[in-house]
């Protein structure tokens, strides 16, 4: 396995040090300090990501009936994970994680729980190898039977906008009709703010993550039939009965069916 190196902040542990988790070193929560102190609503935007999974999911398994996942780009665990979220609904629940980061990959047992009724595994994959991660999955899955395929933050870090959107094309060819998209991006042209931090981050060596305008991520659904409300920035998502009256943020996402 490739050496982790605590010296240099890490994306995954900076945005796990934002959701309140344990798996970061003083570097990468000094990156997050810094990046908040420009723009401190970073926060509430990793958090409102990772709240919209759990909205989204909790929908696919009430509203559709879903009972297999296939979350690519996983990141470090923390609370609410896919596979808790689903099997705490429907403990018979199948979820394949995929990541190739070695960060992940030592964290991997912590993903690697489940339900006696259900499965959860992990597949050490690239994003970049679409077809390997549905004959990866397929050990797990039946993918004749429709699957959530869930890119939750990831596409932002895949510079070519093209071979992104063609990486979700071909993960969703390998799914059948009735499967779901779950998909939410940081965006640009919500929050200047948010930009200027974001791109100063990206110049500063580390890995960086580039935020898309809305047009661009509502492409990422084109040919699935958008559930209601359609892309939206997440806290407007099916919020929760009794929040707060939720503000748009510089994220957006949607879920879409593949007809």
């Amino acid at each position: 396995m490739t050496e982790i190196d605590t010296s240099v902040p890490h994306s995954a542990r900076i945005w796990n040090y934002w959701l309140g988790g344990k798996d970061n070193y003083p570097v990468d929560e000094a990156a997050g300090d810094a990046y908040t102190a420009v723009f401190p609503g970073i926060v509430t935007i990793a958090r409102s990501s990772r709240a919209f999974l759990g909205r989204s999911i909790r929908y696919l398994v009430t509203e559709a009936g879903v009972r297999q996942f296939l979350d690519v780009g996983t990141g470090l665990p923390t609370v609410d994970n896919t596979h808790e979220v689903a099997q705490r609904l429907a403990p018979e629940s199948k979820i394949v994680y995929v990541d190739n980061d070695p960060l992940v990959l030592a964290h991997a047992r912590a993903l690697l729980t489940s339900t006696p009724e259900g499965v959860t595994a992990y597949e050490d994959l690239s994003v970049y190898e679409p077809e390997k991660i549905l004959s990866a999955a397929s050990r797990t899955l039946d993918l004749s039977r429709p699957t959530a395929l869930i890119l939750s933050g990831i596409l932002g870090h895949i510079a070519d906008y093209d071979l992104a959107r063609d990486i979700v094309r071909r993960l969703l060819a390998g799914l059948p009709s009735g499967s779901y998209l779950s998909l939410n991006e940081g965006s640009r042209g919500t929050d200047p703010a948010y930009e200027q931090a974001q791109d100063a981050y990206n110049e500063t060596g580390a890995v960086p993550y580039f935020l898309r305008p809305v047009d661009q991520i509502a492409a990422y659904f084109d040919g699935l039939d958008l559930v209601e409300p359609g892309l939206v920035s997440v806290p407007l998502w099916h919020p929760e009965p009794g929040d707060e009256e939720p503000r748009p943020i510089g994220q957006h996402g949607a879920l879409g069916r593949k007809p």
